[in-house]
């Protein structure tokens, strides 16, 4: 790297970004902007960096956040000042409770600028409050020759602490300020100034400023209760990393695996149809232990299950680090669940488990699977669950699910679930994901496909408008409104529509045109596999819309949850 540098601006710019690199974060979205003009410049100069450009922040943020939670490396994101940098904030929020390593890089103006009421000029000192995981205002950028070491173990850390070195991962805020000039110039014309001239040479061999390495212990701590018990369940939820060790443990333990939508675990013989099996709390599949693995929640069934405190429940290594909600929580273990799961199979050595108990949860749920298929597979007009299910099931590298329906119909539909599969369910928002989905494309760029709601794709329509998208197939079911709001209670009071239903009458193929996206609309259940595959060879970005009537919706499920009920009470009496 050159000692020199036309001025401070950008010997500051040029510093953070190739220590950011040195730091494994190569992935970079700009949001366009004056103040950030060196980052941007640097960036794009950089040999070993990927630059996307969005005009949104806000979509800019979200594009970030699904390549950092599709790779679990960090990626970041690049605004000017001003309100750019409070677009940032849904996704930090979200980065925040999903544990996702983000780092938000903001151009600043320098302090004489600020609280003087100058343009395009708010505080933005720790203007994410808690939400980031670390914060570093740079101050602005002066020749002087400890500033190469200060600005480059401060970039150093704000990686580690992106990726929980002080506890989990998360967002991060790196606030630079910039005095003009920005551009590569000593004197842009309105302003003039003097060369950088103080080294910023790295370490050598392109290693980071400061290298990190936790050292965890991996805590066995519940292998005492695992070993006594008789009727134990394993519940694998997000942030499980998709790992086969749960089933394997399951196997070797003789449990029933239970595997959320969201885990990347979902695969034979894992219990697929455990929501409707729970249903009415059967006493025959009451667990006496309950073994959990990342974070839960999906299925008000399962969720009603893990509210019972007299079950033993050993929660690990959950997203947010505190998982009791109701409770119930008999212990908790720090770690990652996939290494915890290891080291746990590794110490019950050849155990053998409860074959009575197994046998009963997978008699229950081959009943109860072939009830769920036969209805969904009754004729071949589409249907919301069954799109969920054939979805799932599809060979492909990534999948991205919306929040409200789409991931529950994931969750109680599935047979089978791709290992890569990622939701913003952090804070659980709809907003954002077309971008996020785009990101996880950019990240893995082979057969990704989002599965959202109609709502959810309008709210991020300016995900589009990206300079180069990359293949992805967005499947969106178009209900018409916000069909989750059915299924609550709002529904059986006066202006539903109005207030909860929120028809927007919007045409997605005309929707797609404006935005130059292929369009293909799903007319007979059974073509979905075509549909998707012929999509993504092509390649570009593609719009499937699936069209469904939200009481129909309704009355599809509530006939699952009955037929599956009658089925599997047969079973267990």
């Amino acid at each position: 790297m050159s000692s020199s540098h036309p001025n401070a601006s950008v010997g500051l710019a040029t510093v953070v970004v190739d220590e950011l690199v040195r730091g494994g974060v190569t992935r970079f979205v700009l949001a366009p902007g004056s103040r950030s003009a060196a980052l941007a410049r640097a960036v794009e100069e950089h040999p070993q960096t990927s630059l996307a450009v969005m005009i949104d922040e806000r979509s800019a943020a979200f594009f970030a956040l699904g390549a950092a939670r599709m790779s679990g490396s960090p990626a970041a994101v690049i605004t000017t000042s001003g309100t750019a940098v409070a677009n940032l904030s849904p996704a930090a929020v979200e980065a925040d409770a999903s544990g996702v390593p983000l780092i938000l890089l903001t151009a600043d103006r320098p302090p004489e600028l600020r609280l003087t009421g100058a343009n395009q000029t708010i505080d933005q000192i720790k203007l994410f409050g808690e939400v980031v995981r670390w914060f570093w205002d740079a101050g602005p950028a002066e020749d002087r020759p400890e500033s190469n070491a200060y600005w480059r173990a401060s970039v150093a850390r704000g990686v580690s602490e992106a990726r929980g070195w002080s506890g989990r991962p998360g967002p991060v805020h790196l606030n630079l300020a910039f005095r003009e000039p920005t551009v590569p110039a000593a004197d842009d014309g309105r302003t003039r100034t003097t060369r950088f001239r103080s080294s910023t040479e790295g370490r050598p061999g392109g290693t980071p400023w400061v290298q990190t390495q936790g050292t965890p212990g991996v805590d066995l701590s519940c292998l005492g209760e695992l070993e006594e018990a008789q009727r134990g369940v394993i519940v694998v939820g997000e942030g499980a990393d998709g790992s086969e060790v749960y089933g394997q443990l399951a196997q070797r333990l003789g449990w029933p695996l239970i595997a959320e939508g969201l885990s990347g675990a979902r695969r034979p013989p894992s219990i697929s149809t455990f929501h409707h099996l729970l249903q009415g709390s059967p006493p025959a599949l009451r667990p006496d232990l309950v073994l959990r693995f990342g974070t839960t929640g999906l299925s008000p069934n399962l969720s009603k299950l893990l509210s019972d405190p007299s079950i033993t429940q050993v929660v690990i290594g959950s997203r947010g680090g505190w998982a009791d909600p109701d409770r119930a929580v008999s212990k908790m273990v720090s770690g990652a669940p996939a290494a915890v799961g290891e080291a746990l199979l590794e110490r019950l050595g050849e155990r053998t488990g409860n074959d009575d108990w197994l046998g009963r949860w997978m008699e229950a749920e081959r009943v109860c699977r072939m009830a769920v298929d036969e209805i969904l597979d009754r004729d071949d007009v589409p249907s919301e669950p069954r799109t969920a299910r054939d979805l799932a099931a599809l060979p492909l590298d990534g999948l991205v699910v919306g929040s409200s329906m789409p991931v529950r119909d994931v969750d109680w539909f599935a047979h089978r679930t791709p290992p890569n599969v990622i939701g913003n369910r952090g804070a659980s928002g709809i907003d954002g994901l077309v971008s996020t989905a785009l990101g996880a494309a950019w990240q893995h760029p082979d057969r990704v496909v989002c599965l959202t709601g109609d709502l959810a794709l309008l709210h991020d329509s300016n995900g589009f408008l990206l300079a180069r998208r990359p293949s992805c197939v967005l499947v969106v079911i178009n209900n018409n409104g916000g069909g989750i709001f059915n299924f609550l209670p709002q529904a059986r009071y006066p202006h539903f529509e109005k207030l909860f239903g929120t028809p927007h009458g919007r045409d997605f193929q005309r929707l797609a045109s404006f935005h130059e996206l292929g369009y293909r609309r799903l007319e007979r259940a059974s073509d979905l596999a075509s549909v998707v595959d012929s999509s993504l060879g092509e390649g570009g970005v593609w719009l499937v819309e699936v069209r469904t009537d939200r009481e129909e919706n309704l009355h599809l499920h509530r006939r699952v949850g009955e037929e599956t009920s009658r089925r599997v009470a047969g079973v267990l009496d």
